[in-house]
């Protein structure tokens, strides 16, 4: 499945209603999830929350959840999610799997937060949605669906075993901003305090890099993939505000033209939203896509691909990977690799080559 399309996929198969109820009954509920949850092995802190910390209540799209207590088994529904809650000291006892590859969907910039702990048990989304009865078997104490794509029954089926922390109102499903997925996260384990200097810290790279190439601040930027066509990011995607949060700037219609999604796939007509001051494209691999994207004349045709200003990330592998979650964990590692690859497109010199990360 395309990386521009897997979370396409959730969004656009909802699960049956009657499916989902019929699960949960067969599962059992609780009124008070917290009560029933066991300690688990999967699952530990670093650093105990301030008792302060709870009640606390999150306001989410289908409402608020409170959590009344220190969360000691979480389940992870949002795909990118498992990040944030190991920088904060907690390994899930859940996880859900979207790119793989990975044990317990634990990438290689989180390894070191999982230690010697157990990998996550991992849960898959087969196009219906969450795993409920999985999910219950975990008898989790706190389900996590922020960078997701929950609809309001899948919501309340799982609100039966735990408090779910779902997506944001305020942004498109998929669309939360790291800075926010990793507070709102912390808020929920009772780690604010922590949450906001992880936050820092890599706000200080993103920084960083902005003062050591103050020519990004001057040109525009697009973030692509060649599926069933050319699927264009929109600005409250995560790879997109890789480019905006380095000071680059998105295409002034870029959401005009795919609507309140993620992404879209644009017109042949609309090849001109590429001609950016860079276009950094997600690519299968490195040399025969590229090749077939320099092979449609419209597209070759424009000065971004004439004056050598593209990068390239291959989708698969840890580069890629990190590039698709854009997590707290993952920024810094992408950084290290894209922030190179921007300096060399956008130097204004033609002859300047963007290589390839080593690793």
């Amino acid at each position: 499945m395309p990386r521009a399309t897997r979370a396409t996929r959730i969004t656009g198969l909802l699960a049956s209603v009657l499916i989902l109820v019929g699960a949960a009954a067969a599962c059992g509920s609780s009124d008070s999830p917290s009560d029933e949850a066991e300690s688990g092995s999967g699952s530990g802190s670093s650093k105990a929350p301030a008792s302060s910390a709870f009640p606390v209540t999150i306001p989410n799209k289908y409402g608020s959840t409170t959590i009344k207590s220190e969360p000691k088994r979480v389940v992870t529904v949002g795909l990118t999610d498992q990040d944030a809650v190991l920088a904060l000291g907690t390994v899930p006892v859940g996880t859900t799997e979207w790119i793989g590859g990975y044990k317990g969907a634990v990438g290689p910039w989180a390894q070191d937060k999982l230690g010697s702990a157990a990998a996550p048990t991992v849960l898959k989304d087969t196009g219906t949605g969450p795993q409920v009865e999985k999910i219950a078997a975990l008898k989790p104490d706190l389900i996590l669906a922020l960078y997701s794509g929950l609809t309001k029954a899948q919501y309340d089926t799982l609100s039966k075993f735990a408090p779910v922390v779902a997506q944001p109102k305020e942004f498109n499903d998929y669309g939360i901003p790291w800075q926010q997925q990793t507070q709102t996260i912390g808020k929920a384990l009772g780690r604010s305090g922590e949450a906001a200097k992880l936050v820092e810290g890599v706000e200080a790279k993103f920084a960083e890099a902005k003062k050591a190439h103050p020519d990004f601040a001057g040109s525009t930027a697009v973030m692509a993939t060649p599926y069933e066509g050319t699927f264009v990011y929109g600005s409250q995607d995560a790879r997109s505000r890789l480019l905006s949060d380095l000071g680059l700037k998105l295409p002034a219609d870029l959401d005009k033209v795919i609507g309140d999604q993620f992404g879209a796939n644009i017109s042949k007509e609309r090849t001109d939203l590429l001609d950016q001051g860079v276009a950094v494209w997600i690519v299968p691999d490195t040399t025969g896509a590229v090749a077939k994207l320099h092979k449609d004349k419209l597209y070759a045709d424009l000065k971004v691909v004439k004056e050598g200003r593209e990068v390239f990330v291959q989708e698969t592998g840890d580069y890629g990977n990190a590039v698709s979650l854009s997590t707290v964990l993952s920024i810094p590692y992408v950084l290290d690799r894209l922030v190179p690859q921007l300096a060399a497109a956008v130097d204004g010199d033609p002859a300047t080559k963007v290589e390839q990360p080593a690793s």
